[in-house]
């Protein structure tokens, strides 16, 4: 077997390794709504409080990501995701055995810890793993597997609670984070991480993340994610109310829009990886495609059967740009600062997301539903603005090799 070969197939066994871990941080997020029912009628609480124990796991994953990539950068990614992965998966388990939600509380945290730890551990561990020429795709694989994991969780737990009690479906998909992290440890040996800095001074840590081009990745992450939050917090609502759209038939276009934007990270990847060069460009083109169509949606009466294709090639244009702005913020990069990188901006997602249903929401309550999708496209055009200024700002990458043919 050629040493080609065998190069290619330890990229698809490290990148089947990392998405796997990365498939599971993001099953744990949405493993719990489909329970809010049955754990209301067991501990007599609140709506609210029910939302806090996704938003304490949300918010802690956010917020430690970067201190916890300060650590990944000194120390090392692999004793970090494999403790970061198994504190996530037994904190899921343990709540199996709760009988006061304010413990169920207690684990929502101890297992937002654990999941701090994937975005800043994997990317650390790709960069150093994965040949230049691939890394593109290793990047979209990694995305595809989280948003796999969101979107099987779901109906997962749905099928589980149809066959067991809430507890034995909670133990049952926490305790599949032991063998995955079995899986790590036996396969550690091919993991490796970061390259570090050699010679030259590293850049301060708070100094490098309050940098122009580091904010400016951020502001675009932070951006895109709020513009993506909502388009699919209240697409449905917009294209009823609009135009009157069924829920059936608005619903079957926000799954278009968010399976082409699922799939759309691998085209990206390839993208990146075969053609490389201008990224930027790629990204933009793309990104003002997605936000015409959206705006389509908003102001065109466009017919019933053909809301899903538009919304599904929408998606796919917003899916594959995002892989390439991954790769740009790997190449903005110094050297051994991934980790701490990748962990301050990626927390732009959450935050974004987190950020606009409210705002969203008070349009449609104030009668304004159509400025709906003109203010998502307008937040699209705004981040390609701030990857303009981190692509301009950030240092000169090195060339990217292309594999030959």
């Amino acid at each position: 077997m050629s040493e080609a070969t065998l190069s290619a197939r330890r990229d698809y066994q490290i990148c089947a390794l990392i998405g796997t871990g990365h498939f599971l941080s993001h099953f744990y997020m949405l493993c719990l709504p489909p329970i809010f029912l049955l754990w209301r009628a067991e501990f007599d609480v609140s709506f609210a409080m029910l939302g806090a124990s996704l938003a304490l796991m949300s918010g802690t994953t956010a917020l430690l990501q970067t201190p916890v990539g300060f650590l990944v950068d000194k120390y090392g990614a692999r004793r970090f995701l494999v403790g970061g992965t198994l504190l996530m998966a037994l904190s899921i388990s343990a709540m199996a055995f709760v009988h006061d939600f304010r413990l169920i509380l207690v684990l929502a945290v101890l297992s937002g810890i654990g999941n701090s730890v994937i975005h800043p551990a994997d990317y650390a561990i790709l960069a150093g793993s994965i040949r230049k020429e691939f890394v593109g795709r290793a990047f979209a694989l990694h995305t595809f597997t989280g948003n796999l994991g969101f979107a099987l969780a779901p109906p997962t737990i749905a099928l589980l609670l149809l066959v067991m009690d809430w507890r034995g479906a909670l133990m049952l998909v926490g305790l599949l984070g032991v063998p995955v992290v079995g899986l790590i440890l036996w396969q550690s040996r091919i993991l490796s991480d970061q390259p570090k800095a050699r010679g030259a001074k590293k850049e301060g840590g708070v100094r490098l993340l309050t940098s122009k081009p580091i904010l400016a990745f951020f502001a675009f992450f932070l951006l895109s994610a709020m513009a993506g939050s909502g388009m699919t917090a209240f697409l449905i609502t917009v294209l009823g109310k609009l135009w009157g759209t069924p829920i059936a038939v608005a619903s079957l276009a926000l799954t278009g829009y968010m399976a082409g934007a699922t799939g759309g990270t691998l085209v990206g990847g390839w993208w990146a990886d075969k053609k490389g060069g201008n990224l930027l460009g790629f990204v933009t083109v793309l990104t003002l495609c997605a936000a015409g169509l959206i705006l389509s949606l908003g102001f065109l009466p466009i017919a019933e059967w053909l809301l899903a294709p538009v919304a599904l090639v929408a998606g796919l244009c917003l899916g594959s740009s995002r892989t390439p702005r991954d790769v740009m913020l790997k190449e903005a990069c110094p050297p051994g600062e991934i980790g701490k990188v990748f962990g301050f901006v990626s927390a732009g997602l959450p935050l974004g997301s987190a950020l606009m249903p409210v705002p969203m929401g008070l349009l449609i309550d104030f009668g304004l539903t159509w400025l709906v999708l003109p203010v998502v496209a307008s937040l699209l055009v705004l981040s390609l603005l701030c990857a303009g200024s981190a692509r301009a700002m950030a240092p000169v990458a090195a060339p990217r090799v292309q594999p030959a043919e």
